[in-house]
């Protein structure tokens, strides 16, 4: 019997308070653990909101105990659980995904790289390290929103061994970008087709409080060919969960860039063992 990994990805409202957050959390794990998950993600800054202008402003005791009682409910749940946060520095904030395994520790935290849009740029900087973890022995990867579109932040992982890539995302903008995102078929690109790995994307929903942005739902969970195993709607809070067999996930299309051309070998390589060198390193 092939190895397998049940992973649920939660679609949540962007511009809600941390309070409502963390009650949401706490109930689609909860979901999760009834629907058989190993796995639940959450949206990008899931428990601090990505509207910028509030989550900046939270006191980092409030945050710090919100990310706490997430660990304690995984552990209750025996799960792992990516949930995101904004992190202050002294040099603006970081966009931070949590991984928690199930005794409730943080075992890996990876900062979004490329900023996207205004406000972000403005409150927050890029992290300084690529994404590689372990969940239950299988090799995962992280990216945030706007990384997805920077390939090389997944497909270095990938050719280190990574199977899957969780990808949580707030795909917020001016209702015509989101209409067109909608009609364009994506919220984000699926990445199977150039890695032949598992690409699992938890979402946002709704509006800005000044109505100005919306997101464009569509969470989904698609194997390593790029076909949806499970989507998301583009209005409702909601989850969806699959089951990933992981022999699926060879990462052929990586493994052949590391062999062609033959003068990038040695390249591949060093950029890899510089990535692995940094991958346990906390962002700050």
């Amino acid at each position: 019997m092939s190895k397998t990994l049940t992973v649920s990805c939660v679609q949540m409202h962007w511009a809600r308070d941390l309070q409502y957050n963390l009650a949401t959390t706490k109930k689609y794990i909860e979901l999760a653990a009834a629907a058989g998950s190993r796995v639940v993600l959450f949206p990008e800054t899931s428990l601090t909101s990505y509207y910028l202008p509030y989550a900046v402003a939270l006191p980092p005791d409030d945050v710090a105990q919100a990310l706490h009682e997430t660990a304690q409910e995984a552990r209750r749940a025996g799960l792992w659980v990516i949930a995101g946060t904004i992190r202050p520095t002294a040099d603006r904030c970081l966009n931070v995904a949590h991984v928690i395994s199930p005794a409730g520790e943080i075992v890996h935290e990876y900062a979004k790289v490329q900023m996207a849009g205004r406000d972000e740029k403005k409150y927050c900087r890029g992290g300084d390290k690529l994404s590689l973890f372990e969940i239950d022995g299988v090799l995962c990867t992280l990216v945030i929103c706007r990384d997805g579109r920077h390939p090389e932040l997944y497909r270095l992982p990938a050719m280190a061994g990574a199977q899957i890539l969780f990808h949580p995302s707030c795909s917020s903008d001016e209702i015509e970008a989101v209409a067109w995102k909608r009609l364009s078929g994506r919220a984000q690109q699926p990445v199977g087709p150039n890695t032949k790995m598992f690409h699992c994307v938890a979402n946002t929903i709704g509006q800005s409080p000044d109505g100005k942005q919306t997101s464009s739902g569509w969470s989904f969970i698609r194997e390593p060919n790029g076909i949806p195993l499970a989507e998301a709607g583009y209005y409702q809070e909601e989850m969806i969960t699959a089951v990933l067999d992981l022999e699926r996930a060879d990462r052929s299309y990586v493994l052949d860039s590391l062999e062609h051309p033959p003068f990038l070998r040695a390249h591949w390589q060093a950029m890899i063992a510089d990535m692995k060198a940094r991958a346990d390193r906390k962002p700050e």
